[in-house]
């Protein structure tokens, strides 16, 4: 059995400690998870550039038609079959992932091969940003202070891609994500004791609110 199959509660790998209150639960949209973590509309574009180049430049060489458009048949099977992969990885990776937000931490119950739970304690979180998405999800990306770290490889494709050095926490493809996001800022105002900021939605991640302090 998976280690997330003996949860006391779905996402968590035991009973939240006395004190401790639940405030949100959610997890990514399938379909909006592969799509934007794995880049299947940048891929589907890139493949298909790199198609018809092809096929200029055959036609152009005086390569006969049939020939042409088998070569081009063949990168075209190669392009769907890679997109095929990588949307089932990114739709397998969506049903074994709880994101789950606290009045002390956020959970993260992510992995497919081997299950694992990340917890990310506010006073390690420096900024978090609310990104939404062409589909209507949204992402909220976190940052976290100088000496917090969480591996690369275990969080992903839960983080921001190019982040190698200095991973960044990302809860991927929410239906609600303005809804978490507000929970979340609520959440470490509180843990800081701090008034909340704004949080505004934007196509790209938005700014944190430079005239209060990160939350440590």
């Amino acid at each position: 059995m998976r280690e997330h199959e003996y949860e006391p509660t779905p996402g968590l790998p035991e009973k939240l400690p006395r004190g401790e209150t639940l405030l949100w639960q959610g997890a990514p949209e399938k379909a909006g998870l592969a799509r934007n973590a794995f880049h299947l509309r940048g891929l589907a574009i890139y493949f298909g550039s790199i198609i018809l180049i092809r096929i200029g430049f055959d036609l152009s060489e005086g390569q006969e038609l049939v020939v042409t458009l088998a070569g081009a048949l063949q990168l075209l099977a190669t392009a769907l079959a890679t997109i095929l992969v990588l949307a089932v990885i990114g739709r397998f990776a969506a049903k074994s992932s709880v994101y789950t937000i606290t009045d002390r931490r956020l959970v993260l119950r992510i992995g497919m091969a081997l299950p694992m739970t990340i917890n990310i304690p506010f006073a390690s979180i420096a900024t978090m940003a609310l990104r939404n998405n062409s589909d209507g999800t949204g992402d909220i990306v976190l940052s976290l202070l100088p000496g917090h770290r969480v591996a690369w490889l275990a969080l992903w494709p839960h983080c921001r891609t190019l982040k190698l050095s200095r991973p960044q926490p990302v809860l991927r493809a929410l239906q609600n994500a303005p809804v978490a996001a507000q929970v979340l800022a609520r959440a470490l105002a509180a843990s800081a004791d701090q008034p909340v900021p704004g949080i505004l939605t934007t196509g790209r991640p938005t700014a944190p609110d430079t005239t209060s302090p990160a939350v440590a």
